[in-house]
């Protein structure tokens, strides 16, 4: 059985191969371009006929299907991030989590947002003083239970 960090790889290099960006690859199989690019990099699963279409789309054998298939082990690296774009990512957070928390808190109470039933499109905002980028993360809230 072929691991999600080889299943990655030979994603890529077809990716790259084909000249696919990962928004036409999405359109191929019907599925938004946040979440074909988050499985393909094993952070989540496609259901079969989706794994299969990508494959097909970026001629990859079955075993790249099957890993796309299997449920992933969701970890990353406890260290600060290094690359620019992920380490802003990353400063966001440590500087407006606090702020996100309070003001979701008070519109909704005590819970949290999920990242299970979730959405998020990243999109392109051209502005003539420099574009912009427009990440929207929409979340179901989910209250704490008392008991």
């Amino acid at each position: 059985m072929m691991n999600k960090e080889l299943m990655t790889a030979r994603i890529l290099e077809a990716k790259v191969g084909k000249g696919m960006s990962w928004e036409a690859l999405a359109d191929a199989i019907g599925m938004s371009p946040v979440y074909t690019t988050s499985a393909c990099l094993g952070m989540n699963s496609m259901s079969e006929d989706k794994a299969f279409a990508l494959c097909e789309t970026l001629g990859l054998e079955k075993g790249v299907a099957e890993a796309l298939q299997q449920c992933p082990y969701k970890s990353w690296g406890k260290e600060v991030p290094q690359d620019p774009l992920v380490y802003r990512l990353y400063e966001m957070i440590g500087v407006y989590g606090g702020t996100i928390k309070e003001l979701i808190h008070e519109k909704f109470g005590d819970g949290i947002m999920s990242a299970i039933d979730f959405t998020m499109d990243i999109d392109k905002e051209e502005n003539p003083k420099g574009d912009r980028v427009v990440i929207t993360l929409n979340g179901k809230f989910l209250p704490y239970k008392a008991w």
